[in-house]
């Protein structure tokens, strides 16, 4: 088995608490699903949040999933003129069978602009 790292991004319409809490929640249950992952799968978690972001810690929201047991982290992206607001940017590492080539990146919410060639 390898470790992978798996690319999520998701874009807020507002700095509100609940807002991010069902946007985490929803990039990571889809990050895992399209990956075939488990919570015993995951190794540890990198959110990074937009300076614009202040209403609650991603990570927070990663724990309605079960991840208790994850180490998960939060940080600031930096503050690039021109950069997309109210964004949320994850990380996730993985022990999984698949390859490289296989693994499937996560963009939702209007932050496919980030990536164009990862997101589906």
């Amino acid at each position: 088995m390898a470790m992978r790292g798996i690319r999520g991004a998701t874009l807020l319409t507002a700095d509100d608490a609940t807002e991010m809490s069902e946007a985490v929640v929803e990039l990571l249950a889809e990050m895992m699903q399209r990956n075939d992952l488990t919570s015993d799968d995951l190794v540890s978690i990198l959110f990074t949040a937009t300076p614009d972001l202040h209403c609650a810690f991603p990570a927070a929201a990663a724990r309605q999933l079960g991840l208790a047991d994850v180490p998960l982290i939060c940080a600031q992206e930096i503050d690039v003129d021109g950069a997309v607001e109210r964004g949320i940017r994850v990380l996730a590492h993985v022990e999984t069978d698949r390859s490289r080539a296989q693994i499937q990146h996560v963009y939702l919410r209007g932050a496919e602009v980030l990536r164009q060639d990862l997101a589906q």
